[in-house]
C-alpha cells in the first residue's frame, strides 16, 4: 500500500513537495494511517485534533493518544476543544453539522497563521459510496453523486482510491495503533445506519461493490465533465458578464429571452447558479415571467428580475444606520479621494476652458456656489435636484424611473451635495444651480478617475 500510495501522491498531487501539510487526525484507524504513511514518505506534516467533548473521557483520551504519537515522531501538533452539543444546540444545527462546521473553521484557521498550503483529511472509497447513498436516499443531481472531490481548494484527500479493508490490512500488518470511537457503531446516525444496515446487504448482492462503485463514479465524473463544457456553452450564448457594469455592482446579467428559448430553463438556472446559496428553484425559474423589481434572496446573494434581464448581485447592506455611515466630507483644498469612487478635483481659470461638460464622468460648476466641507452620499428617498439643461426640479426616484435604472444601479447611486443641495448624480447628471456662467470667477472640474465602487 505505501508504494501505491506513493505513486498515487506523485501522480494526483505532485505539487505537495516541499509543502507544508495539515493532517486532520482524529485518532482513529483512518487518519492514523494517513499520518503513518505522509510520515513514511518524509513529508512536512503537522497534526491538528479536535476534541468534540462528545464522549467524555473517551474524547481526551482520544487527544492525548495523538498528542503521545507526535511528540514520539516529533511532529507539530495542536489541540482544541468544542462545547459542540452546545453549540448545536444554541444553532439549531444537528451535532454532525456543528462538528464539522467547527472543525474546518478552526483548519482554516491554523492553515493561516502556521503559513500550511493543504490540509490534508483522511477520507476514502467507503467514505465516498456511504455519501453517495445519503445523497441518494436525500434527492440529490450528479454532483452529490459524483462525492466527495480528491481535490477541493486546499482540502486533499489522498486515501479515496482505497477501501476500510484495503487501510485495515495495512495497518495491521505495520503494526499501526489507533484508537476505536464507539459512537461509530450506533445506528442512531444517518452514516453509521446506511454502513451497518445497507452497505452489507449491498456487498451480499455484489462482492465486487466497491469496484463498481468506482467505474461508475467514473462515468458519472466524465459526464459530469460533458454536463460542464455545456453548460459554459450556454453561459456564453445567454449572460452578459459585465461586473460593476454602470456602478450596479452585477456578477451575471442573464438575458430571459435566451434562457426561455432553451429546453429547460429551470435546470439551466440550477446548474448557472447552484453554487450562489439558492434553495427555492421554483421561485427562481417563476422569476422569468414575474414584474420588474421582484427578487429571491439567499443567505449571500439575490436574483432580481430588471425588465429583459435576471441580474445576479450580492446581498445588499440594508442596515439604516450602516447606510448612513456612508457620507464623506470633502475639503476646499481636497485634489482627490479614493473611497468610495475615485474622484479628481481641479481648480480651473474660467478663461481657460470651455464652458460645458466634457462627458457623463466629468463637471465643471462654479465653485464660488458651493459651501465646504461637500458631502460625498448614497441618493436617499426624497432627494431631488434641477436636472442640467432641464426646467425645475425633478425626483431623483423619476429620474432613476425615466433612465430605466435598475435597482441595484439604484443602490449604487452617489450623489455629490453642498450642505443639502445636490450638486451632481454622480456620472449621470450636474444640477442646474451651480452651472458655470459668463459670470463665474472660479471654476471647480470634478472628473471620475475610475469608476470601481469600494
Amino acid at each position: 500500500m505505501l508504494e501505491k500510495f506513493k505513486q498515487h501522491l506523485f501522480k494526483s498531487y505532485p505539487f505537495l513537495k516541499d509543502k507544508k501539510l495539515l493532517i486532520a487526525v482524529s485518532g482513529g484507524l483512518d487518519s492514523m494511517t494517513l499520518t503513518h504513511l505522509m510520515h513514511q514518505l518524509n513529508l512536512d506534516i503537522a497534526l491538528a485534533h479536535c476534541n468534540f467533548k462528545l464522549r467524555g473521557n473517551e474524547s481526551d483520551a482520544d487527544e492525548l493518544f495523538v498528542k503521545n504519537y507526535a511528540t514520539t515522531h516529533n511532529i507539530p501538533f495542536y489541540t482544541t476543544h468544542f462545547d459542540t452539543a452546545k453549540i448545536a444546540e444554541k444553532n439549531k444545527i444537528s451535532i454532525q453539522m456543528a462538528a464539522r462546521d467547527l472543525r474546518y473553521e478552526w483548519f482554516n484557521e491554523l492553515l493561516n497563521k502556521h503559513q500550511y498550503q493543504f490540509l490534508l483529511t483522511a477520507h476514502h472509497l467507503d467514505d465516498m459510496f456511504e455519501t453517495f447513498l445519503i445523497n441518494l436516499s436525500r434527492g440529490t443531481g450528479l454532483d452529490g453523486l459524483v462525492g466527495i472531490p480528491q481535490i477541493n481548494e486546499n482540502i486533499l484527500r489522498p486515501l479515496l482510491i482505497f477501501t476500510r479493508e484495503d487501510i485495515s490490512l495495512y495497518a495491521q500488518k505495520e503494526k499501526i495503533e489507533w484508537r476505536e470511537d464507539q459512537s461509530n457503531l450506533t445506528i442512531k446516525y444517518h452514516r453509521n445506519k446506511i454502513r451497518h444496515k445497507v452497505v452489507p446487504v449491498l456487498k451480499e448482492l455484489n462482492p465486487s461493490l466497491l469496484s463498481s462503485f468506482q467505474n461508475t463514479l467514473n462515468h458519472l465524473k466524465n459526464s459530469q465533465e460533458i454536463l460542464l463544457n455545456h453548460i459554459n456553452d450556454i453561459k456564453d450564448q445567454i449572460i452578459i458578464k459585465e461586473a460593476k457594469l454602470n456602478n450596479e455592482n452585477i456578477i451575471l446579467k442573464i438575458v430571459i429571452e435566451k434562457l426561455n428559448r432553451l429546453s429547460h430553463p429551470k435546470n439551466y438556472l440550477f446548474e448557472i447558479l447552484k453554487n450562489y446559496g439558492f434553495t427555492e428553484w421554483d421561485d427562481v425559474a417563476n422569476l422569468g415571467n414575474a414584474q420588474s423589481g421582484k427578487m429571491v434572496l439567499s443567505k449571500t446573494h439575490r436574483l432580481i428580475k430588471d425588465r429583459d434581464y435576471l441580474l445576479l448581485t450580492l446581498s445588499p447592506i440594508t442596515n439604516t444606520e450602516e447606510l448612513n455611515k456612508n457620507k464623506y466630507e470633502i475639503l476646499p483644498n481636497t485634489k482627490s479621494i479614493s473611497k468610495p469612487i475615485k474622484l479628481k478635483f481641479q481648480s480651473i481659470n474660467p478663461s481657460k476652458i470651455n464652458l460645458k461638460s466634457d462627458s457623463e464622468n466629468c463637471i465643471i460648476i462654479d465653485k464660488d456656489l458651493l459651501k465646504f466641507p461637500l458631502i460625498l452620499r448614497k441618493w436617499e428617498k426624497g432627494d431631488y435636484f434641477y436636472p442640467f439643461g432641464m426646467e425645475g426640479t425633478k425626483k431623483l426616484s423619476k429620474f432613476f424611473k425615466d433612465e430605466k435604472y435598475s435597482i441595484p444601479q439604484k443602490e449604487n447611486t452617489w450623489v455629490l451635495c453642498s450642505e443639502n443641495e445636490i450638486i451632481w448624480v454622480i456620472g449621470k447628471r450636474p444640477d442646474n444651480r451651480f452651472r458655470v456662467s459668463p459670470q463665474t470667477n472660479h471654476i471647480l472640474k470634478i472628473t471620475i478617475d475610475n469608476e470601481k465602487i469600494s
